[in-house]
């Protein structure tokens, strides 16, 4: 992207005046807003104005932006999600991430951390700074630039959070990262509702590697993870 491009956001919100603030805010931070009130015109824009980013509330007429995400990620699992909503259940966070999003966001929020994580999704698409390594994980190859994890069984292509944790986890080799660490990097906050989406993005982790038994995930209890297998620690 051009050094002065502003990045597409689509704002698929019904309620009007919160939207209109989401609008105004962003646009202040040299974000394009494009805004629908609805699931339904939030597809049709997703299709004819190719956003960089999508922020969508999860409870809308006409369509929701559960089944919205489930349309678009048919044919595009690369435009990064921020959901917008009042659910708080993991089982909501499961739902969510295992459509394809990459963060959410609970209502009621502050403008400012709704701009710092829409800045965290824009970096993944605009960051020059990757690392180039290919990391070895028992049977997989991981790369952290393509973001697909390979096996003899094939590739999966890792979304945005779920690749940078994994190279946190490569990049220090057999140690433990520190769960505050994780979160202050990718959330800029380390509460209680970040902690829980790190959690459903381990366990997503955790089964994209669950086909070779010597590669483990380990929680270290009140301090973070560490990633190891057998036959040459990760």
């Amino acid at each position: 992207m051009k050094e002065n491009y502003k990045p597409k956001v689509l704002l698929v919100e019904d309620e009007t005046t919160l939207s209109m603030i989401i609008k105004d805010t962003l646009e202040d931070e040299s974000f394009e807003v494009i805004q629908a009130f609805d699931g339904i015109k939030g597809l049709e824009s997703f299709v004819t104005q190719k956003p960089d980013i999508i922020i969508a509330d999860v409870m809308m007429p006409e369509m929701d932006g559960f089944e919205m995400v489930k349309r678009i990620r048919k044919t595009d699992r690369k435009t990064p999600v921020l959901f917008l909503t009042a659910r708080t259940s993991l089982d909501d966070l499961v739902a969510g991430f295992n459509l394809g999003a990459n963060d959410y966001l609970k209502k009621p929020f502050k403008m400012l951390e709704l701009v710092m994580r829409v800045k965290a999704l824009t970096n993944s698409i605009l960051r020059t700074e990757t690392v180039n390594e290919i990391f070895e994980i028992g049977s997989y190859l991981f790369n952290p630039k393509s973001q697909l994890l390979t096996s003899k069984a094939g590739s999966q292509e890792l979304s945005y959070m779920e690749s940078e944790i994994l190279k946190r986890f490569c990049i220090n080799q057999n140690s433990v990262v520190e769960i505050t660490d994780i979160l202050n990097a990718l959330w800029n906050d380390d509460s209680f509702y970040n902690r829980n989406s790190l959690h459903v993005f381990i366990y997503k982790l955790r089964k994209r590697l669950a086909a070779d038994p010597k590669i483990k995930i380990l929680n270290v209890r009140g301090i973070g993870y560490k990633l190891i297998s057998s036959g040459g620690e990760v």
